[in-house]
């Protein structure tokens, strides 16, 4: 139904039900707002709060409608009699004593600052396919280096045993074998014949 005022068609929209519908702060409304893409129309649906009503049910009327999104609170102003609007629900009606509720956003602010309070800051995430990779090829390069390490230790204590053994062989070649008797006379020298004395030759002289 077209409304016409001195000739002029105000919108496309059947603005008396709109009027009769009796928006107002406090409701929580679902506003079915046109989305076009491409050609194409669809319907996105954006349900809060009604902070504000400006207007009256005048062709310029407007309504405020507020929501929390992840902590975020977002806004938007519709217009009452927009084409773009394909349908407005009020799904809860609430008394209040103001006509403008924008203390809400206060409010709002001061108890998402009190849960800040309470709340612990925590670094925890998993682990993307990138970072795994990464720390897979770490490791991985960690072991090769640590096997690399570990064979040059294994390959200097080879060396050090091969320059042992030569030495020693060395030094066995540098001292003269000693041949059997030799040793045998220096072990045991040969001991010296003692004289026998005799006692007869003085006896023969005391008889004389």
């Amino acid at each position: 139904m077209n409304t016409v005022t001195t000739g002029v068609t105000i919108s496309p929209v059947n603005m008396t039900d709109r009027q009769s519908l009796g928006v107002k702060p406090g409701d929580t409304v679902r506003v079915h707002q046109k989305i076009q893409e491409k050609g194409k129309t669809r319907l996105q649906v954006f349900e809060g709060l009604v902070l504000a009503r400006k207007h009256g049910i005048e062709p310029g009327a407007t309504f405020t409608v507020r929501k929390v999104v992840d902590g975020i609170g977002v806004e938007k102003v519709f217009p009452l009699y927009s084409p773009l609007i394909d349908k407005i629900e009020i799904v809860r009606r609430s008394k209040v004593r103001r006509a403008k509720l924008y203390y809400i956003r206060e409010k709002v602010a001061r108890e998402i600052k009190r849960q800040m309070r309470r709340m612990q800051m925590m670094n925890l995430s998993t682990e993307s396919e990138a970072e795994a990779a990464a720390r897979a090829e770490a490791e991985a390069k960690a072991a090769e280096e640590a096997a690399a390490a570990k064979q040059a230790v294994a390959e200097a204590a080879e060396q050090a045993a091969a320059e042992e053994n030569v030495s020693a062989e060395a030094a066995s070649e540098e001292t003269p074998e000693v041949p059997a008797t030799q040793e045998k006379t220096k072990e045991a020298p040969a001991e010296e014949p003692v004289a026998e004395t005799t006692d007869a030759p003085k006896e023969e002289e005391k008889k004389a």
